[in-house]
């Protein structure tokens, strides 16, 4: 089921929640809205599911215009960050719902059918009986998930299906959702704020700044070449640097940092340098060892601070380090952007450390 959204705008009063937003999700395709508070990823979850209108622009399914069509007519299933369950009627009476109010009404027997079909695809028949207070988290997010697969949906979507998970119930019940996408071929769209979620799940990720779709591609595209500096600094956990470019080299003046070799006019610039542009070496020199992540991994993930600056970092070589101890860095590269808005890679001049 293909969806095309084309250049919509909503406003609230003076406030743009979307501007000239356009979209193209093809049929069986998973794709992520991926973005900040305020930048305008559930208003276009909601006008998607017709639960809100746009001022200008059209959504189509499969070539068909939803102008005007109902929210209960487009057979769009909405799974919601707290999974809307009615807490007075039971795990099959919850996810039977949207068939019983269906205006072609199948039978109770075809129902029953149905939803103990689903239950069994989601993997939780034996709670049929329940209700939703007396079921875990990941449990009702997977009883919500079957109430929208139940009026056979055109197209899927989740609003923060997971914010209300603990951490690692979270990453296992992603993963299964993801898994469940495959296997039913449903056009998908995830609307969420994580960019590890959005990443490891979907096909493309939509990044959404202020009411706009400012780049959509796959993870590993955004994280190679972002369109803008929003995007580079908001994925892959980037430290964001001013620098400032002469004869073709960044300098990073005051701070003490080698200097980077780079395709850009001279003037100011901003660097952004993930984890593994900058390597850090056991021994003495003068950044200080902030924090340890993944010690026990080969490449260590670490936060330095050097000049007054805390950057994340890898270890270099496997060397042991500790919290606090002092270390040296190197640079490895990094992504700049000019004044101009130009993108650039950028690579050391001299591979030497810092110190």
């Amino acid at each position: 089921m293909s969806i095309e959204v084309r250049e919509i705008v909503r406003r609230f009063g003076a406030t743009a929640a979307l501007e000239g937003v356009s979209l193209h999700v093809a049929r069986g395709e998973f794709v992520a809205l991926l973005g900040p508070s305020g930048s305008g990823k559930t208003t276009l979850l909601r006008i998607l599911a017709g639960l809100e209108g746009s001022d200008v622009g059209s959504v189509r399914i499969e070539g068909e215009d939803m102008t005007g069509v109902p929210a209960r007519e487009r057979r769009i299933g909405v799974v919601f960050q707290h999974y809307a369950l009615f807490r007075h009627m039971t795990v099959l009476d919850n996810v039977a719902f949207g068939l019983r109010v269906r205006k072609r009404r199948p039978s109770a027997a075809e129902i029953a059918r149905r939803v103990r079909e689903l239950l069994a695809l989601v993997q939780i028949p034996e709670l049929e009986r329940r209700y939703p207070e007396q079921i875990s988290g990941g449990q009702r997010q997977r009883v919500a998930l079957a109430r929208a697969l139940a009026i056979e949906p055109r197209l899927l979507l989740l609003d923060e299906p997971f914010g209300a998970l603990d951490a690692l119930v979270r990453k296992d019940v992603r993963r299964w959702v993801r898994g469940l996408h495959d296997r039913l071929g449903i056009s998908t769209i995830l609307v969420t704020h994580d960019q590890e979620e959005a990443m490891e799940m979907a096909d493309r990720v939509a990044v959404m700044e202020r009411g706009r779709i400012v780049q959509c591609d796959t993870a590993e595209a955004l994280l190679r070449e972002p369109a803008t500096p929003f995007v580079a600094g908001f994925l892959g956990e980037a430290t964001r640097l001013d620098c400032h470019v002469r004869g073709g080299v960044a300098h990073f003046d005051p701070l003490p940092l080698p200097p980077l070799r780079v395709t850009l006019p001279d003037g100011p610039a901003q660097a952004f340098l993930r984890p593994g542009d900058i390597a850090v070496h056991a021994g003495p020199g003068p950044c200080t060892v902030r924090a340890l992540r993944d010690a026990a991994e080969e490449r260590a993930r670490l936060v330095v601070e050097f000049g007054g600056v805390l950057l994340d970092a890898t270890m270099a070589g496997g060397q042991p380090v500790q919290r606090g101890a002092s270390c040296r860095m190197a640079l490895r590269g990094g992504i700049l952007f000019g004044a101009d808005g130009r993108r650039a890679d950028a690579e050391p001049v001299v591979r030497v450390l810092a110190g």
